[in-house]
């Protein structure tokens, strides 16, 4: 007799093995009609897995993000079902579910339009009609190799060699249409309904290597329902509007070169921008009891092992020999340095906790194909800040960090903020023991914070667990920004130590607490959150003195002087064009405020303002606006 435990802890028995569309039968007739796939003990498979042995069973709808995911990945084994049955052949290589989505990387000389696009579409909507049934077959690994090998299926090749030894190589079928994949699938390909858009075309080097051949990489869409594909589609359209790279250049904030890729060339109102944030950041940093400190972006090789990084993250670092023989490593990370800060001097525990903030310039390597404007880059600073306290004190300074992050994001209008919990990954440094205690005091202090929570299993930092900080931006977009981690061995790695009550030496807990991450990728959010519009005390250029002619230009040349002198970044136009072209030309770059002076104007000793996206005029005397502002021209917090 088989039994099978549901979510809710009710059994089935069944006399015999199983699958698992007639359990969900079983159960009810709509669940085996609206059933994806299942998890068996966890593990997900596909509706027509065999269940042979007792075990506990989910089912998985379009509802689920499970379910939906498996949904999108039938979807792109169909566009390339599709793709293939028009342009024969075109070879493939990965074609992956992600967020929203799916895309598939394809080989082929001619390139892919738009029209083509269309034609896949229609393909893929006649395959879904006929609901070709899907069935999975396991090969034997030399077998499948020579059979893509007899087919130029370079790619393929590679990826049978990729699956560790021991691990099962499966086929699935589409019909007669197959695919080296994992799964799990649906049951057809009816299942994943009419709800899909293909999205655009991009290049894309095989493993996001740049020495690698450039593919054909095809976006697209799946969604359970039509109102959610329309919504997503109505989202992607409010995003390339906002794009930060378009408005980085309209507003004149920064560029990038090939030169250095990934890497930021900073404009003068960009590097505005950012010095604000930093200046913003120091203050609430130094109100918090943070000292802040520099440390070195080149370290000897040997510090780097110590740590725990030449191992588990050196092939993302960038290296240099010098002439003497010695390895450098230019840092990705602050965290040594800012424990070598630690450990000068002697420190007890009166002295903790000792929190130590740094705005440090980090490179670490990313492959060129997943380079992406601001929010994907090589070179970039981060936000770090270091604690050092006893065990005891970890809880209440992690509920310090998390309430410190949820009032800066609420000051630059995120209010909306989920936390992820990350526990223990597979590669990591230190014992279990060091990790059980760890993790108990983090969740402590998550579950203290009495704030929503999701649990990321296994995807805890390589030296501790973690809580990620999300931020919803304004349609809808989800954003990893701010980070706290728990670190109870790169501290005793590193020899940091402090004097304890009875005299004894003992081993500091270090906390990592970043609250932008990566304040170039914060700027790119935040560029995007606001599709430009950036609030006042933080707009690297917030208002604009216009004369309406010449006549008028040294009254606005004493004006701009006023606001500039009362601490109002400001700028005068005097150059000879009209008004109206002005005006259209400064809302363009997205200042929120511009200050018309006429005759009127200098009869009064006032100012008439014109505010971004509004046209609406008020009159107001230049040390009013000047008092007015000045109390606007800080975070509301401060």
């Amino acid at each position: 007799m088989l039994n099978i435990t549901l979510p809710d802890g009710n059994k089935l028995n069944f006399p015999k093995k199983v699958t698992g569309i007639e359990i969900a039968e079983k159960i009810s007739k709509s669940l085996s009609k609206q059933a994806l796939i299942m998890s068996v003990n966890g593990e997900l498979k596909d509706l027509y897995h065999l269940v042979d042995k007792d075990c506990s069973i989910k089912f998985f709808t379009s509802k689920d993000p499970e379910g939906l995911e498996a949904m999108r990945h039938d979807t792109t084994h169909i566009m390339a079902m599709a793709v293939q049955e028009i342009f024969p052949g075109t070879k493939l290589a990965i074609g992956p579910a992600i967020k929203d989505g799916f895309y598939y990387d394809f080989s082929r000389e001619e390139p892919f339009t738009l029209a083509d696009l269309e034609k896949i579409e229609k393909k893929m909507k006649e395959i879904v009609e006929k609901d070709e049934k899907t069935r999975r077959e396991v090969w034997e690994r030399k077998k499948t190799k020579e059979h893509y090998n007899k087919l130029g299926e370079k790619y393929k090749v590679e990826l049978v060699d990729m699956i560790p030894e021991g691990n099962e190589v499966s086929i699935y079928y589409h019909g007669k249409w197959y695919d080296l994949c994992r799964g799990p699938h649906l049951l057809s390909t009816g299942k994943i309904g009419k709800f899909f858009k293909l999205t655009k075309v991009a290049g894309a080097y095989w493993r996001g290597d740049s020495n690698n051949e450039m593919l054909q990489r095809i976006y697209g869409t799946s969604w359970a329902t039509k109102k959610d594909l329309d919504d997503y589609l109505k989202r992607i359209e409010e995003a390339e509007k906002r794009d930060h790279r378009k408005l980085g250049k309209l507003m004149d904030l920064f560029h990038f070169r090939e030169e250095s890729p990934g890497a930021v060339f900073w404009h003068e109102k960009g590097w505005a921008l950012f010095q604000k944030l930093v200046s913003y950041m120091r203050h609430k940093q130094d109100q918090a009891g943070y000292k802040e400190i520099n440390t070195p972006e080149i370290l000897d090789r040997s510090l780097w092992e110590k740590s725990g990084h030449w191992e588990k993250f050196g092939a993302n670092m960038y290296t240099s020999e010098t002439p003497d023989q010695k390895i450098f490593a230019i840092k990705p990370m602050n965290c040594p340095g800012c424990v070598q800060v630690f450990n000068q001097g002697l420190k007890s525990y009166r002295d903790l906790p000792f929190k130590m903030s740094e705005f440090g310039k980090v490179h670490r390597y990313e492959p060129s194909g997943a380079l992406h404007g601001l929010l994907r880059v090589r070179a970039f600073t981060q936000d770090d800040a270091h604690i050092f306290c006893t065990e005891d004190q970890i809880t209440e300074e992690c509920l310090s960090v998390t309430n410190l992050i949820l009032e800066i994001y609420k000051d630059l209008g995120f209010e909306n903020v989920i936390l992820k919990y990350s526990d223990r990954p597979d590669l990591r440094v230190g014992d279990d023991a060091v990790w059980d205690k760890s993790e108990a005091a983090l969740i402590k202090a998550v579950e203290a914070s009495k704030l929503e929570y999701s649990i990321n299993k296994g995807e805890g930092a390589f030296y501790g667990p973690k809580i990620e900080f999300v931020l919803r931006d304004a349609i809808g977009r989800d954003w990893q920004c701010g980070t706290l981690q728990v670190d109870l061995n790169l501290p005793g790695r590193l020899g940091a130590s402090y004097v304890d009550k009875d005299g004894s030496k003992k081993i500091p807990v270090m906390l990592h607490r970043a609250l932008f991450g990566s304040l170039e990728r914060f700027i790119g959010i935040l560029i995007e959150n606001y599709a430009g519009k950036l609030p006042f005390w933080i707009s690297p250029l917030q208002t604009v003195v216009i004369p309406i002619s010449e006549d008028f230009n040294e009254y606005a040349l004493s004006v701009y002087k006023k606001i500039k002198n009362a601490g109002i970044s400001s700028d005068v136009d005097l150059k000879n064009h009209n008004l109206n072209y002005k005006i259209r030309e400064h809302s363009n770059t997205k200042v929120p405020m511009l200050l018309i002076c006429g005759k009127k104007e200098v009869d009064s000793n006032a100012v008439t303002i014109r505010r971004l996206d509004s046209d609406k005029q008020e009159n107001m005397l230049v040390d009013e606006f000047i008092k007015k502002y000045i109390s606007l021209n800080k975070a509301p917090s401060i």
